[in-house]
């Protein structure tokens, strides 16, 4: 049996199928048929075998993983919380009731509290759920742990699962849910899992169904044969010799260069996208030195810290994104104020002009750390929306001593410009994310319209190809540094909409220098071509997809 699904990365698994079980249904309000030492019994052994198993699994896993747990384990134990259960319990409620209840009043508590405190709500939930399981003698929620390697099928999976999942147990991940650039897609390129998401025929596998996962085909194989199993192996294998040769430049197959850079956060995983061969770095995101600050940092904090980054990067180019505040990330200091929708609110470069002397602060530290390193800095702005806007930022940018300005192409008005916005930008850089976003009119953050955010489809392509086609013109860069990126055929498409660097995950560098290396720009451009008469995302990849397999032979 053959189930479709989207695949991210070019990865191949092979392992037994381990479902992962539904969030249990909220326990029924009803009395209790136990006494009230009998309840308070077994609900103290439940919270005790609970914290017991997340410590355990905390020492097993180490590092900030074991961090996460331990503090779990401390909640499922936490005195308060205690005190509250036992006197909903001495009212007559049933363990499950009572533990329920409890844990929901302290999630509310930390939600009302906002900020990291609010974040935690989510881990409260979890070992809520685990405690109301050992009550109820079902399994526990959240990812398995059976003791051999296997592959993970689950509904989905929240962020903080996906980021602790043990690479050296889950073998590759299916999810009935999501799209190429949900939560968990991000994560699974990141953490190089092998994954299809959106596999709706998954809710038909069964634990210890033995499956094929192909994400370069978006295959999942339940019960293959001997042949097929054989084959499987021989790809996984000759893909792990792949990634662990010497990497060379991203280049097409007719000599057409096509630099590879990371996204990168903060300068902790530098050294690692050198190492896996990123040729400079197509984002650098500064929010790290803003997000749960009280204040915006100084010119010498900044600049410290951009120095730590570039000198990883000599003589290569480094594009810094400024702040992109407001939407998902709202700052006390620049733009807190509640929005009803704040996706299309004061973020971005709006929200720095309201605040001149932030973005003035962070581009004259960037100059700075220009001059003290042998980097080649790059500097663009977010959510930019017009030529106006364009003008502002670049001019800004070089009367504070940076000499290549330019901006990201997020909003659809600016692609639908780029002949004149490129006019006065040095540069533009998609971020595809946003621009499917705002193309297709879904919040990236709503899981209820994941099925929308596919940088797949054609009108967000056909705004790669304005933005790459007056690149062309004007003889300017265009890079994306969006997940679009990281998608290994999708990168040969947007290089033939006339993309000239791609940036992504550094995990995904391998995968897309392979791909690449496979066709010609002649080539590519009719890849392009083809997704741009298709009527959706789906029929553009699959056409694609079958080209390709033509053009291989």
């Amino acid at each position: 049996m053959e189930l479709r699904g989207i695949g991210i990365g070019q990865g191949v698994a092979v392992g037994p199928v381990v479902r992962m079980s539904d969030p249990l249904p909220e326990p029924a309000d009803q009395p209790s048929t136990r006494s009230q030492h009998e309840e308070m019994e077994r609900t103290k052994r439940a919270l005790s075998v609970v914290a017991a198993d997340l410590n355990s699994r905390g020492a097993r896993a180490g590092g900030s993983a074991q961090d996460v747990l331990e503090a779990q384990a401390m909640m499922a134990e936490d005195p308060s919380l205690v005190d509250d259960i036992t006197a909903r319990l001495a009212s007559g409620k049933t363990g499950e009731r009572a533990v329920f209840e409890a844990f929901a009043t302290y999630r509310e508590l930390l939600v009302g509290m906002g900020g990291y405190m609010a974040e935690r709500a989510a881990d409260l939930d979890d070992v809520s759920q685990r405690v109301v399981a050992e009550l109820s003698g079902l399994p526990a929620p959240g990812v398995p742990d059976p003791g051999y390697p296997f592959v993970l099928v689950a509904r989905d999976l929240a962020p903080a699962d996906t980021a602790l999942l043990d690479l050296g147990a889950v073998l590759g991940l299916v999810t009935v849910d999501g799209g190429p650039t949900s939560h968990t897609a991000i994560l699974a390129r990141e953490k190089s899992i092998v994954a299809l998401v959106g596999v709706q025929g998954a809710v038909d596998l069964t634990d210890g169904d033995t499956v094929i996962l192909d994400a370069e085909n978006g295959v999942v194989v339940s019960g293959p044969s001997g042949a097929e199993i054989a084959d499987a192996q021989a790809r996984i294998a000759a893909r792990a010799a792949r990634i662990n040769a010497p990497a060379l430049p991203g280049a097409l197959s007719d000599g057409t260069p096509v630099p590879l850079l990371a996204n990168l956060g903060s300068a902790d995983g530098a050294a690692h996208a050198v190492e896996l061969g990123a040729e400079g770095v197509g984002l650098f995101r500064t929010e790290f030195l803003f997000l749960g600050a009280a204040a915006a940092p100084s010119v010498e904090e900044q600049q410290e810290q951009y120095v730590r980054m570039l000198q990883h990067f000599p003589g290569k180019k480094v594009v810094v994104r400024a702040l992109d505040a407001g939407a998902d990330k709202p700052l006390a200091f620049l733009n807190d104020a509640d929005e009803e929708n704040p996706a299309l609110g004061l973020r971005g470069l709006r929200a720095l002009r309201v605040t001149e002397s932030i973005l003035r602060d962070q581009l004259t530290a960037l100059a700075r750390a220009d001059a003290e390193t042998d980097a080649d800095v790059w500097v663009m702005a977010p959510m930019v929306s017009t030529v106006e806007e364009t003008r502002y930022f670049v001019g800004l940018a070089h009367e504070l001593g940076l000499k290549t300005a330019g901006v990201m192409v997020e909003v659809p008005s600016l692609a639908l410009m780029a002949d004149r916005v490129l006019v006065h930008a040095d540069f533009a850089s998609i971020g595809t994310n946003d621009l499917t976003q705002y193309t297709l009119a879904a919040d990236r953050m709503l899981g209820t319209v994941a099925a929308f955010q596919d940088p797949w489809h054609p009108a967000v392509l056909r705004l790669v190809g304005e933005v790459g086609a007056a690149g062309a013109t004007l003889a300017k860069p265009v890079g994306v540094c969006g997940e679009a990126a990281a998608d290994p055929q999708l990168a040969v498409v947007l290089v033939g909409l006339g993309v000239t660097t791609l940036s992504m995950s550094a995990s995904a560098l391998a995968d897309v220098r392979a791909e690449l290396a496979k066709y010609s720009l002649v080539e590519a451009q009719a890849f392009a071509r083809i997704a741009l008469d298709a009527d959706d995302a789906a029929e553009a990849r699959a056409a694609v997809h079958a080209a390709s397999q033509v053009s291989a032979q």
